[in-house]
């Protein structure tokens, strides 16, 4: 019996296109990271420069060891630019397709929206809509199902973190009328 008489393949129906046109190379995505943490090493660097980092009377300043942690990762971004320059195989190795990237935003997207939502909504109303939203447009699930889970999944939570735990959370204007 050979090994692939053992093996089940099972195919997904809603896996991205293997003929899907390359939106980023693997260099070009390297390259930028490893640019945007120097900003952000530079930007920290240069923060806890000007708090202090030498010791005084008392032992190291506030930003002692801040400063040398940007140090570091200003290091290994320096390393990561310098190692993305000099590979030859990341030059032409696709980082992501267009239909895989168009998945990641279908996360994303209204993820980030979630988190604006929360600062008008508060965190329960707009977890309700995350979630029956997610449910319904991805997971094609009947919308009966997805405002049932959503509402039971909030008022859970609702429960938990405000009654039972006592725990400050961001709340909007449907806490409000209801005097929480």
């Amino acid at each position: 019996m050979s090994n692939t008489e053992l093996e089940i393949v099972v195919d997904d129906p809603t896996a991205p296109e293997a003929d899907s046109p390359a939106v980023a190379t693997t260099r070009v995505v390297d390259v930028t990271v490893s640019l945007l943490l120097l900003v952000l090493a530079a930007m920290l660097g240069f923060d806890n420069w000007r708090t202090g980092i030498a010791w005084d009377s008392t032992g190291p300043q506030a930003g002692y060891f801040p400063f040398y942690l940007s140090v570091i990762l200003a290091g290994a971004s320096l390393y990561g630019l310098v190692a993305a320059f000099l590979s030859r195989t990341e030059a032409s190795e696709t980082f992501v397709t267009r239909a895989q990237l168009r998945r990641v935003m279908a996360v994303f997207v209204p993820t980030l929206l979630f988190c604006l939502a929360t600062q008008f909504l508060g965190l329960y109303v707009a977890s309700f809509f995350l979630i029956a939203a997610f449910m319904r447009m991805v997971g094609k699930i009947a919308l009966w199902k997805s405002l049932l889970t959503a509402f039971l999944f909030t008022a859970i939570m609702f429960v938990t973190f405000d009654i039972a735990f006592d725990v400050i959370m961001p709340k909007g204007p449907l806490e409000a009328a209801f005097g929480h």
